[in-house]
């Protein structure tokens, strides 16, 4: 059966806004034929297998009538494209509008549900093609890392160029100072089921088996007959939720990440480093590499605007994940100490000691592990540390552990004795993994953090002060407080410690927090508290160096940066301020910003860690994370980074093992070369010299972002001519889609920078992503040259100034070439016909027209001759993807045009609103990011 394997779109890496594994390989002309050839020969087979099978299920299950309508709409949009070899600009043409019109003919003959089972077949191919990618992903990278070259990007490149620049002694300061802090946020973006995960891993699964050419026939037979059993299960599945997400749920997606990938992940990126730094001597001596990583948790303790989010939603969210660290914990202690066979007796006399006092404490059960381990004491003590875990997790306090330091004192101690003995393998191997384990995760695995918004806090002090009787919101806050108490008593102070205040605008609002706690624990004896301003408006931000000069007044805040040697944490909201301000002046501003920040932080001698509100997307502040890093402002990252992992990014990042790796080897080292002092010599030179044109460009982009979205009935045709209010149907997290909860005129100011992004994907126009950005170039091109005559171009002298500046400066570089890649997942003629439902040619005009501006001018500058020509694995991707995206688009075109006609028949509404969400969902899938 032919059906999706024949003329393949699937490209490969391209993970939310370009996945880690991409490359920069430049591509030669532009051709879907090109991009199809270049396609990996393990990949093509893949898919090619995975779309025979997909073809098969569906003609079993709903008959060969459905697989002969999916594969007519298959070929017209391939058709579509390939007939004329369109590239992005002649998709407005009238022969591509032609052809659309065709397409859109054909998707109305069908029935509501007929086009939901086409739509379904398209959503599961697109799960299935994303499979086969990171499949490739991960083979591409294993060659890479075969080499005897070090790959770019990694942690053997980025330590050898500085030691380099600076010597041993430099490379190990740097290193003690290093700090790797992804945050986890519920952020709604991830659109699949656990379920529908849950069955793409077991795919998965089986598609490495089948990699195995040292698999018997019988063997590949058998796995390629338990593939059609699970593509079959996957078609069957609802790709839907039938019910809405509850905060606790959300808490468990995210442990899937962590059970799955993260435990074991972390001990490999650390040896990965202790690898670079010994060579043939790691596993046989102290490992000079240090535990960089911790990991945060939003989830479970983000309320702002979450009514779900309680104090005992809370307080469960920290108790499931003490569960499952100190479930992995208990599993690897046990496993590596019955594997801990050194006979040796008598024990060393440290090792010695700590078994005669465990039996005095606990006779009957040091008795029964000894008579288990004769002669082996390593083994018999780490199989005690086993049963006290396990006693910490179950609440066994006579056996429990006191605190995550108390075992690790237990795994140093048997370490140290094994080296004592020169047991050195054993010593410094599995071991030591699990020493970094217990010391990246602790007991509680990340630090739970609350976030609420200022006013709340300021809305629950003025009753307090005003001795009124608490009001059902204040009583919340005030038990989130004792809640924060009852965790760190529980799993410690770093269980949950920080507490985030959106929409910080002065000091005030930080001891806002210290007051409230004070009412919540009037004996004084609260917790610990690390209050942490978020600056997200361009006002805040502006105003954000003299926030934190009012805070060195807030007596809390005395406190605690002189019991944690002068350590403040402030952080930066990507979302908000580009929802705001439009994607090229967020960006400056905040480049701004951090530099003012860092620069404040070192006049008062303060160690500061800017904290990055970075979404999925690049309109949230999304883009390859390892380039970003090295486009901050100088001093402001000095060896910490600390930054959201949200939605659909947790799983793209995290989802495999070894794309994690590469994940976090790449934010590592652009962490340690952000923090050099020539990277920071040659960003501030570049920002320095280029001043000027990033002061043109802040303008004339906010000016024409502004024009748009204040545009009378902006808001309101923006809701028409995309599914924003739709997209809450998905059921994909579980916060409102608006801060404000009634009901009342779509404000944008209200609506969250997610649905945002997400309903503006949904169109093929990304415009989050790139507007505004034509009209601060062409104003920066005539920065200091005199208006003159001119074809409607840029004046040469300005465009040259363009291409230095993209060429010296990451900042730029980084704006640009995100814009770019933002703009290779559009497509006019299919947007054109999403803005038309709003019946506001001018507003549908003022968009196209910056998008032609925008289009032409990134790509004068970057000097390549298509989109993203110079990343050819993204450029392969997004190229061969577009038609069978197109096909989804034109099904959800057709839901989306009943539901806002007018005389919609109420008995449909369901059907149409199926069929929308559907396709929602699998354009996200085709697209390969949500919001």
């Amino acid at each position: 059966m032919d059906s999706f394997a024949d003329e393949f779109p699937g490209g490969a890496q391209g993970g939310p806004d370009a996945g880690p594994a991409d490359d920069d390989q430049a591509v030669g002309g532009p051709g879907r034929a090109r991009d199809s050839a270049a396609l990996p020969d393990q990949m093509r087979r893949d898919v090619r297998l995975l779309g025979e099978v997909l073809g098969e299920v569906i003609s079993e299950s709903a008959g060969a009538d459905l697989l002969a309508d999916v594969e007519r709409l298959r070929h017209a949009v391939i058709h579509a494209r390939s007939a004329e070899d369109l590239g992005a600009e002649d998709r407005g043409s009238a022969r591509a509008m032609a052809a659309g019109d065709e397409i859109t003919e054909l998707v109305s003959s069908w029935s509501w549900e007929r086009a939901e089972l086409v739509a379904r077949a398209f959503t599961v191919y697109f799960h299935l093609v994303n499979l086969a990618e990171e499949q490739q992903r991960v083979r591409t990278l294993r060659l890479r890392y075969s080499g005897d070259q070090a790959p770019r990007e990694s942690l053997a490149d980025a330590t050898g160029r500085l030691t380099k620049e600076g010597g041993a002694a430099y490379l190990a300061e740097l290193l003690a100072g290093l700090r790797v802090h992804p945050v986890f946020t519920a952020h709604p973006t991830e659109a699949r089921r656990r379920a529908v995960v849950a069955s793409l891993r077991r795919i998965g699964g089986l598609l490495t088996s089948l990699d195995d050419q040292r698999a018997g026939a019988a063997q590949q037979a058998e796995e390629r007959r338990k593939l059609r059993e699970e593509v079959d299960l996957l078609w069957r599945t609802a790709q839907l939720r039938v019910a809405g997400m509850k905060p606790a749920d959300e808490v468990r997606s995210v442990m899937t990440a962590f059970d799955e990938t993260l435990f074991r992940l972390v001990p490999a990126v650390y040896r990965a480093l202790d690898e670079v730094l010994l060579g043939a001597d790691s596993g046989t001596v102290p490992s000079p590499a240090p535990a960089f990583l911790r990991f945060g948790s939003w989830v479970g303790g983000d309320r702002d605007g979450n009514p779900n989010v309680t104090a005992a939603v809370t307080r469960e969210a920290a108790t499931i994940q003490a569960e499952h660290a100190l479930r992995g914990l208990e599993a690897a202690c046990g496993r590596i100490g019955r594997a801990l066979t050194v006979y040796e007796n008598p024990a060393p006399p440290a090792l010695r000691r700590a078994l005669a006092a465990a039996a005095g404490e606990h006779p009957e059960l040091l008795a029964e592990i000894t008579a288990r381990s004769p002669g082996e004491p390593y083994r018999a003590y780490l199989l005690y540390a086993t049963e006290r875990l396990a006693a910490t997790r179950t609440r066994n306090l006579d056996l429990a552990y006191g605190s995550a330091a108390d075992f690790l004192a237990d795994l140093r101690l048997v370490q140290s004795s094994l080296a004592e003995s020169g047991a050195v393998r054993q010593a410094y191997g599995d071991l030591q993994h699990l020493i970094w384990q217990a010391e990246t995760f602790g007991f509680h695995l990340a630090g739970l953090e609350v976030r609420q918004h200022s006013k709340v806090h300021a809305r629950a002090l003025a009753e307090l002060r005003a001795g009124e009787a608490p009001s059902p919101m204040t009583t919340e806050v005030l038990e989130t407080i004792r809640v924060i108490g009852w965790i760190q008593r529980r799993y410690g102070v770093d269980a949950c410690r920080r507490y985030v205040i959106s929409f910080t605008t002065a000091a005030a609002d930080i001891a806002a927090v210290y007051e409230l706690a004070g009412y919540a624990f009037p004996d004084g004896d609260g917790p610990v508290l690390d209050v942490v301003p978020l600056f997200e408006t361009g006002e805040d931000l502006a105003n954000a160096p003299s926030v934190l000069e009012g805070m060195l007044a807030v007596p809390g805040v005395v406190l605690r940066l002189e019991e944690t040697g002068r350590h403040l944490e402030v952080m930066l909201g990507y979302s908000d301020s580009a929802k705001e301000l439009g994607p090229a002046t967020a960006t400056l501003r905040l480049f701004d910003a951090q530099a003012e920040l860092a620069a404040w932080a070192s006049e008062h001698g303060v160690k500061l860690t800017l904290f990055h509100g970075r979404g999925g997307a690049i309109g949230r502040g999304g883009g390859p994370a390892g380039r970003a890093v090295l486009a901050q402002a100088p001093g402001s990252v000095d060896g910490r980074l600390k930054v959201t992992e949200q939605g659909e990014v947790i799983f793209a990042r995290y989802g495999h093992a070894a794309i994690g790796l590469r994940h976090l080897e790449q934010v590592t080292s652009a962490v340690l070369l952000a923090s050099s002092p020539s990277v920071a010599d040659r960003t501030t030179a570049a920002a320095a010299a280029f001043a000027d044109l990033a002061g043109a460009i802040d303008v004339a982009a906010k000016g024409a972002f502004r024009s748009l979205v204040e545009a009378d009935g902006f808001a309101e045709w923006f809701a028409t001519v995309s599914p924003l209010e739709e997209i809450g149907g998905l059921r994909i997290g579980s916060r409102p889609a608006r801060r404000g909860h009634g009901g009342g005129p779509l404000g944008l100011e209200d609506l969250r920078a997610i649905p945002w992004v997400f309903a503006w994907a949904q169109t093929r126009l990304n415009l989050p992503g790139w507007y505004g950005l034509g009209s601060g170039l062409a104003a920066a091109a005539w920065t200091g040259i005199p208006a003159g005559d001119s074809d409607g171009g840029l004046p040469p002298e300005g465009l040259d100034t363009l291409r230095r500046a993209y060429r010296e400066w990451p900042l730029l570089a980084t704006l640009l070439d995100n814009a770019e890649m933002s703009l290779a997942k559009t497509d006019r003629a299919i947007a054109a016909r999403y803005l038309a439902l709003g019946g506001r040619p001018d507003l549908t005009g003022q968009v196209l027209a910056e998008y032609d501006l925008t289009r032409r001018l990134v790509l004068a500058v970057t000097g390549h001759e298509r989109l993203v020509a110079n990343r050819s694995v993204l450029s392969r991707a997004i190229v061969l993807r577009d038609p069978y995206v197109d096909a989804l688009s034109y099904l959800q075109l057709r839901a989306l045009s009943a539901l806002r006609a007018e005389d919609a028949a109420a008995p449909d509404r369901p059907a149409l609103e199926r069929l929308l969400l559907l396709t929602v969902s699998g354009v996200a899938a085709g697209l390969q990011n949500t919001g």
